[in-house]
């Protein structure tokens, strides 16, 4: 979890507090877990421990402004104009940002006197999960804010909602999970942000889960968090009387849409984003894959956190934003339902064939902008002049896509579902756009300039005023030039003046004194010049600025009104960035399939696993790059329905390849099950319903875990869940201790992967008397990596064949690897000693052990203790609190009852 410990706020002012300090500690009282960016003129200034944390943060200077309570007070401030650069900063950091503008002009503030303040009030907070500005997002990249609520089953159990909400795009999903899946499906979302109940937050046995999360993590208070008020909130936002018409929701995934509903119009301040309604996320048809698994084959991810490197990187073919999204959401969870892999793929096949119509369709979406995050920033007031550009463009994109489909005659069901979306669009609104938009625009509507001429003739006629005024000017400067004999005479502009005449010092003392004293006068005197206004120039000035503001007023109000259109439409415009999207991703598939002579996989219902000529996507990638060839490999774990799926015990050298064909294969399960070709000849996978991965180790010292308590940790994670349906790929377990001991471990494993889990399992090992277990485990078959040896140096083939390692090489890859050369002659001496000895001495045998059993029992109890009179007696006596007849008597009765007995 990132450190969210919230600001603290300045210390409370005295009666000497100036009014701006004053003002700034009533807003910041009001916002103390954010950093307040308050606006002063062009700057964002941060005071007190904000700015001590912005200055360490952004690597800016931390300055001093005056005095509080005796102290100086702690001060940084960014440009306005780089706010975006620095908000991106502070966000990437886990910072929350409280952004506090002026909200009158300071003109009307000096009218209630001369010391008062502009007001001000924070319009929004910035949260990692609520940002919409196109600077702070990844293009490619969703940004999920997401919500948990949860329920009660029993006294331990509990039931969890997650409510999965894009803001900027408006996508707003709901599932629920139990907790052991909780990790997983967070894992699968891949939040921002996650908020959620104080309770659920400070539950000691979900702490590493949210200390661990690659995620700002948010606890809010509980109050007004029940079903009741979230369903109530839910209805309220989209307006309807009843959840009925979305869906059926479970209690925890209601209170989950709700609490992220209220945390929207929390961080809002009363905007409202353009969200879809919550729909169910059925998390029975995605392929489980928990966050372990995800992190060592890399999908999304490198274990650094960087996109280069991952699988999502090696096969990105997208060319726009929403469609890349999209690919990443589909490879984060791939499918298991047969029938929807399968139209998935159609789609793709298609575009794999008909070359000409995916170089097309490929070349229309290049022009499409992100639809969905303009739309969102229009709606939230945060938009400008290009946003609409967006979505003339986009639509117009949407057009020119849908017609080259349409043409095409029968579809897939995907991207017929697209075409038919995108031939429901209405042209007029990009029509408008088009007419009313210039073609050079600026970022901000306050800068004008973004209508184009001929669309207001009112406008026009205001624009013609100002150019001429320009002439006008420069007219009249010649004027005063040539009257006055100053040829370096020149008629200026800035803020604070307006318009005003500029010349040297000498001339200014002229005017001051000469004939044109009357006509100039004096407004300013600087270093080298001197500055005067006249009764003309400001008149001119009346007319250049009144022309100027109704420009910008009628352009604003343009603004406005396309704006409206824009939002009135957003239900078509969503539709087509979703369409648009679909088809993207389907073009981006095929591109990616013929250029790496990808095939078709076939995904059914069976327990078949047969992969003819795997390779790994992204090393294949990188070696490609170098002008090397990757070597290809068979794998086959086909399965029957009575018996289970095999397991191949890989054996062989270190860097013989065999992460590398043990993280092949499952990427290649994951790529056939999201809908893509496979980097293979042929494969016939039998759908998986969970994924497991442990490949590599490393320490977890923050929870007093080793890296063989992290190993065993994640193995037991497998052996506890792996179904017959389950894909398993382990790697060296039992590596990270003793011999004996690990060999015993990754024993047991096995045989129970066999014998108790019948699950499909690729299992690497150096323990070579585990390829023993091939004689005795009917599913069980030893494969090993190739190598040869030639002129003493070791050459490794990368290609796997039946059959068993003779030896792991270490001594070799040691030697390659740069050990001092005494090391590696002192390490044959010692290795052929232990092997002399092991052969002389054999360890005893495993053999003849009996087999794990495939459904052990736990022994019986023992039978209860039958009850003892005389033992019961004698426990009862207290022999301190008796008197010698009554121990007497105590004795007499103790002899008859052993008699009786």
């Amino acid at each position: 979890m990132l450190d969210h410990a919230p600001p603290a706020s300045p210390p409370p002012g005295d009666a000497r507090v100036t009014p701006m300090m004053a003002q700034y500690v009533e807003i910041k009282a009001a916002n103390p877990d954010s950093l307040l960016f308050y606006r002063m003129g062009d700057f964002y200034e941060l005071f007190f421990e904000d700015a001590e944390i912005a200055s360490r943060t952004l690597g800016i200077v931390l300055t001093r402004r005056g005095k509080h309570q005796g102290q100086d007070i702690p001060m940084c401030g960014v440009p306005v104009e780089r706010a975006d650069d620095y908000l991106q900063r502070l966000i990437a950091a886990g910072h929350r940002v409280a952004v506090c503008e002026q909200t009158e002009d300071p003109a009307e503030a000096k009218k209630r006197g001369a010391k008062s303040v502009v007001r001000r009030d924070v319009v929004r907070l910035v949260t990692p999960g609520t940002i919409t500005e196109e600077a702070l997002l990844e293009p490619a990249r969703a940004n999920v804010l997401l919500a948990l609520a949860r329920r009660r089953l029993s006294d331990e159990a509990f039931c969890y909602g997650l409510a999965a909400l894009d803001i900027s795009t408006g996508r707003f999903l709901v599932s629920e999970t139990d907790e052991a899946g909780l990790a997983t499906e967070i894992a699968r979302i891949e939040p921002r942000e996650i908020i959620l109940p104080d309770a659920v937050h400070e539950d000691p046995r979900l702490a590493a889960l949210w200390r661990d999360a690659r995620a700002a993590v948010t606890p809010v208070a509980r109050e007004g968090l029940d079903p009741a008020s979230a369903e109530r909130r839910i209805r309220d936002y989209f307006g309807v009387a009843t959840l009925d018409a979305f869906g059926s929701f479970g209690r925890a995934e209601v209170a989950a849409a709700g609490l992220a509903l209220f945390y929207v119009e929390r961080t809002q301040l009363g905007a409202r984003p353009p969200l879809s309604p919550p729909a169910r996320a059925g998390a029975s048809a995605a392929l489980a894959i928990d966050a372990a698994t995800r992190a060592n084959l890399e999908l999304t991810r490198t274990l650094a956190g960087e996109r280069a490197g991952s699988l999502l990187a090696a096969i990105d073919r997208t060319v726009t934003p929403a469609g890349g999204r999209l690919l990443a959401e589909r490879l984060a969870g791939p499918l298991t339902d047969p029938g929807a892999i399968a139209r998935r793929a159609d789609a793709v096949a298609l575009l794999v064939a008909e070359a000409d119509l995916r170089d097309g369709l490929r070349r229309g979406l290049k022009s499409a902008p992100d639809l969905a995050r303009a739309l969102t920033r229009l709606a939230l007031g945060r938009g400008g002049p290009r946003d609409l550009a967006a979505i003339r463009d986009g639509l117009f994109a949407a057009f020119e896509v849908g017609a080259s489909l349409l043409l095409w005659g029968a579809l897939p069901p995907e991207l017929a579902g697209a075409a038919e979306a995108l031939a429901r669009l209405d042209r007029a609104l990009p029509e408008a756009l088009a007419g009313a938009l210039a073609d050079d625009l600026p970022l901000l509507k306050r800068d004008g300039g973004f209508v184009r001429a001929g669309y207001d003739p009112s406008l026009d006629e205001l624009r013609t005023l100002q150019t001429d005024s320009r002439k006008v000017i420069a007219a009249l400067q010649a004027r005063y030039a040539a009257e006055t004999g100053c040829r370096t005479l020149r008629i200026k502009h800035n803020h604070m003046l307006g318009y005003f005449v500029e010349v040297p010092q000498a001339a200014g003392e002229e005017f001051l004194r000469g004939p044109h004293k009357e006509t100039f006068v004096h407004r300013q005197t600087m270093a080298d010049a001197m500055r005067f206004s006249t009764v003309e120039l400001g008149g001119l000035e009346a007319r250049i600025a009144s022309a100027a503001e109704r420009a910008l007023a009628i352009e604003l109000a343009a603004f406005d009104e396309l704006t409206a259109r824009a939002i009135g439409a957003s239900q078509g415009i969503n539709a087509a960035a979703d369409a648009l999207a679909e088809i993207d991703i389907a073009a981006a598939l095929a591109e990616l399939a013929a250029e790496g002579g990808w095939s078709r996989p076939v995904v059914d219902a069976s327990l078949a696993f047969r992969i003819e000529g795997g390779r790994h996507p992204v090393v294949e990638a990188a070696l490609r790059r170098d002008g090397v060839a990757f070597i290809a490999n068979d794998c086959d774990l086909s399965g029957e329905e009575r018996k289970g799926g095999r397991i191949a015990l890989i054996t062989g050298p270190n860097m013989g390849g065999k992460s590398t064909y043990l993280r092949q294969n499952a990427l290649i399960v994951v790529l056939a099950q999201m809908g893509s070709f496979v980097p293979a000849r042929a494969a016939h996978i039998g759908a998986v319903d969970r994924l497991f991965s442990r490949v590599g180790a490393a320490d977890d010292l923050a929870r007093g875990r080793s890296t063989f308590m992290v190993e065993m940790v994640e193995t037991a994670a497998i052996l506890n869940q792996a179904t017959a349906r389950s894909l398993v790929i382990l790697d060296e377990i039992g590596r990270g201790t003793a011999t004996f001991d690990g060999l015993s471990i990754a024993w047991s494993a096995v045989e129970h992967l066999h014998g108790v889990n019948r699950c499909r399992a690729l299992f690497a090992t150096h323990f070579h008397e585990l390829t023993r277990l091939a004689e005795r485990l009917d599913r069980l078959a030893n494969a090993t990596l190739k190598v040869a040896e030639w002129n003493g140096e070791v050459v490794f083939l990368h290609e796997v064949v039946p059959g068993v390692a003779d030896r792991s090489y270490g001594i070799q890859v040691a030697r390659l690897a740069g050990l001092p050369p005494a090391v590696i002659e002192r390490a044959r001496t010692i290795l052929s000693e232990l092997e002399r000895g092991d052969r002389e001495r054999p360890a005893a045998r495993i053999d003849d052990l009996p087999l794990f059993a495939a459904a052990p029992r736990p022994a019986p109890s023992p039978p209860a203790p039958k009850a003892d009179p005389l033992r019961e007696a004698v426990a009862a006596l207290d022999p301190d609190e008796m008197t010698p007849r009554e121990a007497l008597d105590a004795l007499y009765r103790l002899k008859a009852a052993a008699k009786g007995g």
